[in-house]
Formats: structure tokens, sequence, C-alpha cells
């Protein structure tokens, strides 16, 4: 089925002034939403793409700043700036809990969690800790060792071809970004030519016990475990996202692994997976090929059966998120050098799913003052629980700080282009 994709362009408002001029409080000129500068100290990021910033109740959010982890009322943003608590000085966050008001953070080598409204600290466990599960009751986090079982045999040492010609074939002359992106892909194919076994350590919180499973030769990373099911993780084969069948889940138990998204062609790629906030879907970045064909995809837990929305070129995103409630996706952009190779891409940008399947576009900030290079140029977006603002990190007025744009304006639409 072919569905018309949608841009909602802004009115200009005669109030919008430039983000050079260092305000906290503006409107965008290029898109007509309001931007708000929430972070007071340079060097503040609010959190990456999939981990949970906000307390169940969607009243506050948590990010990192140099003083510590702070807290803000989202609830009054509409009037400006919100005023900032510091709930725990000198830490860094890992995550906020979804069903209580704690942050968790390690300090000292002791995981930690705080409560966001009495500061009250409390220590939990020196296990390591990369994920803690929506009831609280399971950490998980990874380690190099060997199947002690002998199930796993040692896979055979594979031979990866020099990036450059995996993915530009014919081409002699690349550009400084396309050579730049080889380079970066030649750094990570040499760690899956001959992957070391790994396996995940889950630590039951309740008991303290540790228990070591799923052993597999690969390079296993971002983890996140279920909203809704305590004993569910989601995982990635990491690598050259065109070389590797990256997105997996597996039980605290170790039992039920299983690849969620087998790639159908060479060079597809599917990865930046997450969560959807009820836990039925896990949604990606899918690539049908690399840099050519851009989707952000879906594939249920429970019965495999994918879903896709289709995007142009410049509307493709380093990294997506979806609405609590799934009516929204939001996407942070990206610059020339990035896998789309988008020569108009630098935009934080809102997406309305249609039941039609079709997807209405929106721009709500105009990110050509991004400096996108490194985990911290990345603005990593979230939508707030309410539907009304989008927060993401920017070094847009130079220094990396913590913004909220309101998704709500006036729009006028315009067709452009087609999705199937």
């Amino acid at each position: 089925m072919k569905a018309k994709l949608v841009l909602v362009v802004a009115v200009t408002p005669l109030c919008a002034f430039a983000a050079d001029q260092l305000s906290a409080d503006w409107v965008d000129p290029d898109t007509g939403h309001r931007i708000i500068r929430i972070s007071t100290q340079p060097d503040s990021a609010s959190f990456y793409f999939h981990q949970e910033m906000f307390t169940p109740q969607g009243d506050k959010m948590v990010f990192d700043t140099p003083a510590g982890i702070a807290a803000a009322d989202i609830k009054t943003l509409k009037a400006g700036p919100p005023k900032l608590d510091i709930v725990v000085s000198n830490a860094t966050a890992i995550a906020m809990a979804r069903r209580t008001r704690d942050v968790y953070f390690r300090r000292n080598g002791m995981l930690c969690a705080a409560n966001v409204d009495t500061h009250k600290v409390r220590e939990i466990t020196r296990a390591r800790a990369l994920a803690i599960d929506c009831d609280e009751t399971f950490v998980v986090s990874t380690t190099f060792a060997e199947d002690p079982t002998g199930k796993m045999p040692r896979l055979a040492p594979r031979v990866v071809l020099p990036q450059r010609e995996r993915m530009f074939p014919g081409v002699t002359n690349l550009t400084p970004e396309q050579a730049a992106a080889a380079r970066k892909e030649d750094y990570l194919s040499r760690r899956i030519a001959n992957p070391r076994c790994m396996a995940f350590v889950f630590t039951d919180l309740r008991t303290g016990t540790s228990v070591t499973n799923g052993y597999q030769y690969a390079w296993l990373n971002h983890l996140q475990f279920s909203p809704t099911d305590p004993n569910l993780l989601l995982y990635c084969h990491e690598g050259t996202w065109h070389e590797v069948d990256r997105i997996w889940t597996i039980r605290t138990d170790g039992s039920a692994q299983r690849l969620m998204h087998r790639r159908s062609m060479d060079m597809e790629i599917a990865g930046h997976e997450f969560w959807s906030h009820d836990g039925k879907t896990i949604w990606f970045d899918l690539q049908t090929p690399r840099s050519q064909d851009f989707w952000i995809a879906g594939v249920n837990v429970k019965t495999g059966k994918e879903i896709r929305y289709h995007l142009d070129r410049d509307w493709w995103s380093v990294h997506y998120n979806i609405s609590r409630d799934g009516k929204l996706f939001a996407g942070d952009g990206g610059d020339p050098g990035q896998v789309a190779y988008a020569k108009d891409g630098m935009w934080i940008n809102l997406f309305r799913p249609q039941r039609d399947g079709s997807v209405i576009g929106e721009r709500l900030v105009n990110l050509s003052r991004q400096n996108y290079y490194g985990n911290d140029g990345e603005p990593n977006v979230h939508i707030t629980p309410d539907n009304k603002w989008v927060i993401f990190r920017s070094n847009m007025q130079g220094k990396l700080h913590v913004y909220a744009v309101e998704i709500a304006r006036s729009p006028v639409q315009l067709g452009i282009g087609e999705t199937h």
C-alpha cells in the first residue's frame, strides 16, 4: 500500500530570534516551535535515547549535570525554564526506575538508588549493573567467559573485507564523509572477525545471587530490560550492522534466546533498537540496504510480525524514540557524514504514524549548528509522558545543554513524497 508522507512546516512568528543569543527560552525561526533550555550548567546531558528519564507519574525528569543528578518539574515547562533540584551530588545516573520514584547510579563501586523527592539514598549491591529491570529485582552486566558446559563451540574466524569495498564497491574516489565512515566500520569489523565468548551476569537484588548465562561468541551490547516483563532482556550483537544479525532477546534464566529481526539482503542494517512502553514491540532503525532505503521498523515480541514506516533520506535520524501511548515518534536527525548522507537532515523531527500506514513528519528544531561528532553530539530524543515536549541534548549554543521543544503549534501541511 502506498501512502503520502506529509511534512508539517511552520509559520515563522515575529518574536523569533537566533539560538546564538544564548537565550534560555526562544522560538525556532525555521519551525515556529518554542525551545527551552532546561540545564543551567554547560556539559549537562539528558540520557541516552533508550534509558528511562521520567518518573512513572510523568511529573519529573532527571538528567546529568556537572554538579550531579538533577530533577526538573516538566509540568511547569509552559511557564519557562524550570527550577532544578540536585537529587544526588557528584554522581551520574544509570536510569530512572519504571515503577518507583528512584533514580539509579553508582558510587564508590556500589549500586545505589535515590528518591527524586526526598533525596534519600539506598545502597543496593556491589554487583556491576548496566541495566535495571522494570520491577527493580534484577540487574545485568556482561563478562568475557567461556561456556563451562562446552555447548557453545568457538566459531571459525571469518574473513571480513575492507569496509570501503563493502560499503562503496567500485568507487575509487570517496568523499571525506565516505572515507570516515569506512574507517569507523573497519574498527567495528575487526572485533567481529574473531569474537571472544561473552555472557550475561544477572544479579537478583532480592537474594544477592548472581548467575552467568547466555554464552555466545559475539560482542554483547545495548542491554535493555523490557518495561513490563522483569525477566526479559533486549540486547544486540554489536559490530558492523550490515554484517551482523543484531537484535536479540533472552530471559534472565538464560532461556529463550531469540533473534528478533533477521537481515534479508546484503548490506541491510537494523539497529539502535528500543522498547515500546507497553513492552509489546521492539522498534529499530531499518535500512534496506544500508544508506539507501530508510524505515522506522517494529517487531511484535510475541508474534514476530513486523511493521515499517518509510522515511525519505533527509528525515532519517541517528536515534528514534516513541511516546508512552505509541502515538508519536521523535528523531534526532543527522549530519551529512552519518549513514544516510542526508543533505538536509540536521533537525529534531516528530512523526505521527497514521492508521493507513503513512506517517506525518514535522520539523521541530533546526540543528544546523549542531556538532554530531561523538556520543555527546547525538541529541538522543525523549518524548515527555504528556506528549507535550521533546527533550534532547545539544551543543547548538556551543556547550552541551539539555533542551525541551514544545510540540504544539499551528501547522500547515504540504505533501512531500510517498511511503509504502
